[in-house]
């Protein structure tokens, strides 16, 4: 079997896990979120080995460079070596709190509705114990 030489951006975004499914790659694409060069590249842009994307992902920009090419989707481990994460030290440690506060937020059951209330001022009494800030003494 020969290596590839070109696939479509969108597929292999895709395919290295970037993106959870193509459409999500496609849209990206289609918003001018993934770029080259500064250059904001179509979904079927044909991708090769040694480039360098620019991937604008929940507000943060990442930074890959493409290693190998594939066209279907693999397991995670199998796709690591098909790049490089190029993305600043600093932007990853701001993603990381970023995904932390995402991952205890209140998580309420469906149908639940908004909170009363009084369940509002408990919950806003419950984070205060944890999330302390030195500035709210003086107000």
């Amino acid at each position: 079997m020969s290596e590839l030489t070109k696939v479509r951006l969108d597929k292999w975004l895709w395919s290295v896990r970037i993106f959870k499914s193509r459409t999500m790659a496609t849209d990206a694409c289609k918003a001018g979120k993934v770029k080259s060069k500064g250059t904001a590249l179509k979904p079927s842009y044909l991708l090769t080995p040694g480039e360098v994307l620019e991937v604008r992902k929940n507000g943060f920009n990442f930074v890959f460079k493409v290693n190998h090419l594939l066209e279907k989707r693999v397991s995670a481990v199998q796709a690591a070596p098909c790049f490089d994460d190029m993305t600043s030290q600093e932007e990853l440690n701001k993603y990381r709190n970023w995904f932390d506060i995402k991952a205890t937020a209140e998580i309420r059951k469906k149908g639940d509705g908004r909170p009363t209330k009084k369940e509002r001022r408990e919950m806003d009494e419950f984070k205060d114990m944890f999330f302390y800030d030195e500035f709210d003494e003086a107000f």
